[in-house]
């Protein structure tokens, strides 16, 4: 029975609260407060609720464990290394040491079992509604009557600062209004932060507050009692239609000589650890296991491997029966895209006149969908100004409402789930509300997609409120993030194709007002892109000056080399669609295509100038924006802050002396 518990089950959760503070004790830094007071409902989650086999981490009908209170590392390293993930005695000896597989907050990709990255407050919870979300999605499109192929629960444990933050107040709400009833969310109730008693800042009816969210809330007394624990759990996994919260109270430290107090939350229990081990009857030394506890867990790794084993019966069950679906599932979890995908891209011509680049994200998205079923996302509200609803896969469109934070999050859930192309859009200026989802993105390397439209003075009489001038230089100072700024209709296609096919988390920014666009018969613009960089006039001879310039500027920009060719001055211009990608190429690319000895250089960018002086040098000039933008008709802004082929025209007539 899931709720029957014996000796070895409390010499159990014991040998990890022990491993977990002899972590801290040996690096003198990291938590041992959460490991000591949660160890008990992770134990009984691992041990008799989550579906999981620690020999293959990452079979497709798992169940997800997300620890939302990331700081709390070293107790799930504790688990990870008993029930048989891999991790050694050495690499827990290492915890928080250069180069180890047990780094300070849980890392994806990095560790195996660790489902995502968390740490920052919040981030685990959201990031565990898309996991949800995820699983509804793939269970939709693949499970047939008789055949439920994809059924399989999230859990999350979170803490006190987890629900404070505002990001999980967006992603409960949306959770509970989709009633993401696989959704399970253990609470660490234990009333204590850093700065001493939450009651100094969280007061409210947490209970009343996710009820009032369209959640189930169960209250656990005592987070040390493993059998109402496991009463809870098996409450939740019932199905009624809405997603679940455990409120179990737990006690900081529990055992320590600090227990229920804020020193016990991020210092080593120092003189405190003999004490510790007294309390809980521990004699043995760091880092002992006793034979017992090996052998206990060594039968529980048995006894998960039968849960995958059980599920691929089930899987050659559905194979027989659905032989195709069977196929395009292994398919989608494994990644694979259509090879032919870029086949499916609309082409724009300039016959066909100017066209916004939000437009073409619309055409764009709405071919590939037809193309990829795996793609879904939505908007934060804004998708008749985004024109990113998939009209002919409605089911595939997420109303995230005006929740940027958690629609982040939640794409990186999606991401992390598998089988899925998730994008969110919204306006750019509003990319600084996503910033902290997409840093975790760039870190884990998942494949999001976050769409901006609306990218910055051409917005127009919105005003400097919503016009984006900073964002695009903070995006490309984030590592691991492709930053995508199409200069037109045919390279947004290619940008997001690209972005797709890469697998790579992306921003990709696009125009509110219409914009010239290239001649696919004259440029490669794919190979453009996928270079980062490329010429778009004047590419055939070595130029007298160089024009960069990225998005709605690049037009400005042939213009302006159109002008100058006409006075007699050998001019190119270059389209820099993702300076990351540039970045890149080989050196003999990046010189044919930017000359070092062609010193007179302008780069274009209707932003900050941060980053591009590196590409025009002492002898060049930068033409940006380096203060906020105004309320004024979009030509107006371009024109008053020299955003005009007469004044690129100028700047490099005067650099060259002419």
């Amino acid at each position: 029975m899931r709720n029957t518990f014996t000796d070895s089950d409390a010499l159990g959760v014991t040998a990890v609260r022990m491993l977990a503070v002899d972590m801290v004790q040996k690096a003198n830094s990291g938590h041992p407060g959460l490991p000591l007071g949660v160890s008990p409902m992770a134990y009984t989650l691992w041990r008799k609720f989550l579906r999981h086999n620690p020999a293959n981490p990452n079979w497709p009908d798992r169940d997800r464990f997300v620890l939302s209170a990331g700081h709390g590392s070293a107790m799930l390293y504790a688990l990870l290394h008993l029930f048989g993930y891999g991790l050694t005695l050495e690499d827990l000896r290492e915890f928080r040491q250069w180069g180890s597989r047990t780094p300070g907050h849980p890392e994806f990709g990095h560790t195996a079992g660790v489902e995502t990255t968390t740490g920052p407050l919040g981030q685990g919870f959201a990031m565990a509604v898309g996991l949800a979300l995820g699983e509804r999605f793939m269970a939709k499109e693949f499970n047939r009557p008789g055949h439920e192929i994809i059924s399989h629960h999230t859990y999350v444990i979170a803490g006190d600062g987890d629900l404070m933050e505002g990001v999980s107040a967006e992603a409960a709400s949306l959770a509970g209004h989709l009633g993401l009833e696989k959704l399970v969310c253990l609470y660490d109730d234990n009333g204590i932060t850093i700065e001493g008693s939450t009651r100094l800042a969280f007061t409210e009816d947490t209970a009343g507050k996710f009820k009032a969210m369209n959640w189930r809330v169960i209250r656990v007394a005592d987070g040390n009692d493993l059998t109402a624990v496991a009463g809870a759990l098996a409450k939740a996994r019932r199905p009624c239609g809405k997603p679940t919260l455990i409120l179990v109270k737990t006690h900081i430290g529990y055992g320590s000589p600090h227990h229920d107090t804020a020193k016990v939350h991020g210092e080593p229990l120092g003189d405190g650890m003999a004490e510790t081990r007294k309390f809980y009857n521990w004699p043995h030394a760091p880092f002992e296991i006793p034979d017992a506890v090996r052998a206990h867990f060594g039968q529980v790794k048995t006894e998960l491997a039968g849960t995958e084993k059980s599920w691929a019966r089930k899987l050659n069950a559905y194979r027989t029966a659905f032989p195709d679906d069977h196929d395009r599932l292994l398919k989608r979890f494994a990644g694979e895209l259509p090879a032919d995908l870029e086949a499916a891209l609309p082409v724009f011509r300039p016959a066909d006149g100017a066209v916004a680049t939000r437009i073409a994200l619309g055409k764009t998205l709405n071919a590939l969908g037809e193309k990829l079923p795996a793609l879904y996302g939505g908007s934060a509200d804004l998708a008749p100004s985004n024109k990113t609803d998939l009209k002919n896969r409605q089911d595939h469109v997420i109303h995230f409402g005006i929740r940027e934070h958690a629609m982040g999050a939640i794409i990186n859930g999606l991401a992390l789930h598998g089988g899925i192309v998730p994008f969110g859009a919204t306006f750019f200026v509003f990319a600084d509300y996503m910033r902290p989802a997409m840093r975790l993105a760039a870190l884990m390397g998942c494949g999001s997609l976050f769409l901006f439209t609306h990218d910055g003075i051409g917005v127009g009489e919105d005003g400097p409120t919503h016009q984006a001038v900073e964002q695009l230089a903070g995006l490309r100072a984030m590592p691991g993030l492709l930053v995508f700024r199409p200069a037109d209709a045919n390279e947004t296609a290619h940008s997001l194709a690209l972005a797709i096919r890469l697998k790579k988390p992306a921003a990709l920014a696009f125009t509110r007002q219409d914009l010239p666009v290239l001649d696919t018969e004259k440029l490669d613009i794919k190979a453009g892109v996928a270079r980062g960089a490329y010429a778009v006039y004047g590419g055939q001879e070595l130029p007298d000056v160089i024009v960069m310039a990225t998005g709605s500027e690049v037009g400005i920009a042939v213009k302006a080399c159109q002008e100058l060719a006409a006075k007699g001055v050998k001019a190119r211009a270059v389209s820099m669609p993702c300076l990351e990608l540039f970045e890149e190429q080989d050196e003999a690319f990046r010189d044919a295509l930017l000359p070092p000895r062609v010193r007179a250089r302008i780069a274009v960018e209707a932003g900050s100038s941060l980053g591009w002086h590196k590409y025009t040098g002492d002898g060049g000039v930068v033409i940006a924006l380096d203060r906020f933008g105004a309320s004024a008709p979009w030509k107006v802004n371009f024109e008053k802050f020299g955003f005009s082929a007469a004044n690129i025209t100028a700047t490099a007539l005067k650099l060259l002396g002419k």
